[in-house]
């Protein structure tokens, strides 16, 4: 593991506040690129119409609950592996990521193999008409058949990052970025011998994103950090660094599932206002990605720094991190929320120039963002409590803001004042959890260094 001991040392010796923005510029952006080619997506997309806007405004919680899945998947392998390399032990690094990688193919595959059997009952309870899923199936059968190649990158990447290199995951989402952006209006409006294959097109763009991103994740662990074992290992061997995995893997996948059903859920409540109302909240939701970057990054870069710190045993960097980054999400959520205040109206604009379309895209970027600066903190929490090998405290926050606050305040929101209301309502909801999730972190770290 080529560079590995360095990397480490700058983890539990350097500055807290340096060490954490060395490792989230790189992050920042690599994870722009990749919610940018959702927002390209949209965009290319947004020019087929209304109809065909809405319809990958009902893919979002399902395709999110497969990228979620392998997110959680990733979290539990970098957690592990990060307070592997903090121990010092490089053989189980390699076990680890070997193993991460081969349970995380077979989940989504299985998944994803579900998916294709399921499409019209699935979108069907989620509010979509029959001309809509027809355009949904366009989308997701060639996405369903290339997702499985999402686990090397997001797995992958996860590994990498776990030896405190942000720099190489971020270049592989870039190229991944790249690739959709340049295919995705050739395919979906035809190029020369290409033909225009709309919805279909958009599809098949992501998943040549994911080819590239997958090649690169395997060079970089198996010939450049020699962090996969080609070794035939016994069965008790995989099964003990899949329960390792799994202990953080399957709450932090619980977690971040919790995300796209209650999306799902929202998109249900968003679906009795009409389909322009389910195009703008699809248009609103890739906005509020791409936004929160910053945050996301942070996310990523505390994961390994907390990881490695907690298996040095060193509580007090951990606390330190804890609270930089807490501030540093009310910083950009104040910035992110005054920017989408003043620049609603021509953002909604780019996407679909529907004037009803707009209405609701303008509602929901002037009504959910001034959430965003304690919602980070919340995020950044479930990071670290996920990092802490605390992975429960994570999932039960998260089903306290989404199942307990989001979803019925949504409804409330909806049923009282209609669109905004239920905007309003997604509001509220990170607000009250961003404030609980800040205050029980820093007690339960407290509790650790005493």
């Amino acid at each position: 593991m080529s560079g590995d001991r360095e990397r480490r040392k700058r983890l539990l010796e350097a500055p807290v506040g340096a060490t954490l923005i060395r490792l989230c510029v790189p992050m920042m952006v690599g994870i722009a690129a990749i919610l940018f080619f959702n927002v390209v997506d949209t965009f290319w997309v947004g020019q087929l119409g209304p109809q065909a806007l809405a319809a990958m405004g009902f893919t979002f919680p399902v395709v999110m609950v497969i990228s979620n899945l392998t997110i959680g998947l990733g979290i539990g392998s970098t957690a592990v592996i990060a307070r592997a390399i903090g121990e010092g032990q490089e053989e189980r690094v390699k076990r680890l990521t070997t193993d991460s990688l081969i349970l995380a193919m077979a989940v989504v595959c299985t998944v994803s193999g579900l998916g294709l059997l399921t499409i019209e009952p699935l979108f069907g309870a989620l509010g979509a008409d029959g001309p809509t899923i027809a355009l949904i199936g366009e989308y997701m059968v060639p996405l369903y058949c290339g997702i499985g190649l999402l686990v090397v990158p997001m797995v992958g990447n996860g590994a990498i990052r776990a030896t405190g290199d942000t720099k190489t995951p971020a270049l592989v989402m870039v190229a991944a970025g790249v690739v959709n952006a340049v295919l995705d209006p050739a395919l979906i409006f035809g190029f020369g011998p290409i033909p225009a294959m709309g919805l279909r097109g958009a599809a098949l763009a992501t998943v040549a994103s994911y080819v590239v991103a997958a090649v690169g994740g395997f060079y970089v662990l198996g010939w450049r950090e020699r962090m996969l074992s080609l070794a035939l290992p016994r069965p008790a061997e995989v099964l003990a660094s899949w329960r390792a995995i799994l202990h953080v893997g399957i709450p932090a996948a619980g977690t971040n599932l919790l995300t796209p059903l209650a999306a799902g859920a929202v998109t249900r409540i968003v679906s009795f206002h009409g389909a322009h109302a389910v195009a703008a909240y699809g248009v609103g939701t890739r906005i509020e990605g791409l936004s929160l970057i910053g945050v996301y990054a942070m996310t990523a870069a505390i994961t390994p720094f907390v990881g490695q710190n907690h298996g040095a045993g060193q509580v007090g960097r951990n606390r330190e991190a804890l609270r930089f980054v807490s501030v540093a999400s009310l910083v950009w959520g104040l910035a992110v929320t005054a920017i989408l205040a003043l620049a609603a109206g021509p953002l909604a604009r780019i996407f679909n120039d529907d004037p009803e379309v707009v209405e609701f895209t303008v509602a929901y970027l002037r009504a959910v963002p001034w959430s965003y600066p304690l919602f980070g903190i919340a995020l950044l929490v479930a990071s670290v409590f996920n990092a802490l090998d605390m992975p429960t405290q994570a999932t039960l926050l998260a089903a306290l803001r989404l199942l307990v606050l989001a979803i019925p305040l949504a409804w409330l929101g909806s049923e009282l004042f209609g669109v905004v209301g239920l905007f309003l309502g997604i509001a509220a909801a990170n607000v009250v959890m961003g404030a609980v999730a800040g205050f029980y972190a820093r007690h339960r770290l407290l509790a650790l260094e005493d």
